[in-house]
């Protein structure tokens, strides 16, 4: 298992699959992830409201994983016009602590004060 990780991570950027996460105007919120960490996928990220949603698989976006200093996964980062608001990341687990209820607050907030 651990030989397939290397292969993920060391030969497939090297092959040219780097497709370089584009994060735009607007309240926006990452998930990043790893396919080899799948089964810690933050199921609700696709619930949060007030946002755009975009997810991102460092294992094949190794440019968007050394642009955003992605060290665990997953790592949910909401922006905001583009710029870093706030990180959440998984503990030593790979498991996200970070609820729904949080990040949906922390977006409100940010939402409310654009207005």
């Amino acid at each position: 298992m651990r030989l397939i990780k290397l292969f993920i991570l060391m030969v497939i950027p090297m092959l040219g699959f780097t497709q370089t996460l584009k994060v735009g105007d607007g309240l926006q919120v990452v998930h990043f992830n790893a396919g080899w960490n799948s089964a810690n996928d933050v199921e609700w990220v696709g619930d949060l409201e007030n946002c755009k949603v975009k997810k991102c698989d460092i294992a094949t976006d190794t440019k968007a994983q050394s642009k955003y200093e992605i060290v665990v996964v997953p790592t949910i980062i909401i922006f905001n016009e583009g710029e870093e608001v706030k990180r959440y990341q998984a503990d030593i687990s790979f498991t996200m602590k970070a609820t729904l209820e949080e990040v949906q607050e922390k977006l409100n907030e940010i939402y409310g004060d654009d207005f």
